[in-house]
């Protein structure tokens, strides 16, 4: 993976891409990972540059672009979310989608945001939902409006 250019960003925003870093580099089994809006906005990737064709097939994540995650979390988030409320559950913390070639893992974060993270299939799934509530426990406190929206611009100018 490469690092995404954290040029021109705030304090917060390159701490929080540090994070994302961490989590991918450091935590076996993990593909790629997303941080997505409530509004369904990507806000922080862990490859947030890479762009591929509908065609082309990655080895390491889903098809497509890098927001091929974010819309594939925001789409389970919405989901999760609804169900919840019709079946008077209260908040959704966690949700964890296992495939034959690999899972998704959804956490939300405090403001209403969503981290996603895709991984192998042989992923400790544990050490994966640790590492990701370790995420959302520092991330969660500093994802105020203004920082969403520096983030937000930042991922529209790495396309």
């Amino acid at each position: 993976m490469t690092a995404p250019s954290t040029f021109g960003l705030s304090t917060e925003a390159r701490n929080l891409q540090w994070l994302l870093s961490n989590l991918v580099e450091e935590v076996p089994g993990v593909h790629s990972v997303t941080v997505v809006s409530s509004d369904g906005l990507m806000l922080l990737s862990s490859d947030p540059g890479h762009q591929t064709t509908p065609t082309e097939a990655r080895k390491d994540g889903p098809r497509g672009s890098s927001a091929d995650l974010a819309t594939i979390v925001s789409g389970i988030g919405s989901l999760t979310i609804g169900a919840a409320k019709l079946m008077e559950g209260g908040g959704v913390k966690q949700t964890m989608v296992a495939m034959e070639e690999g899972s998704v893992f959804v956490m939300s974060i405090s403001d209403g945001s969503l981290l996603g993270v895709h991984a192998t299939p042989d992923c400790d799934m544990s050490v994966i939902a640790y590492h990701m509530a370790l995420f959302v426990g520092r991330a969660g406190h500093v994802l105020t409006p203004e920082l969403r929206s520096e983030l937000r611009k930042s991922m529209e100018s790495a396309q």
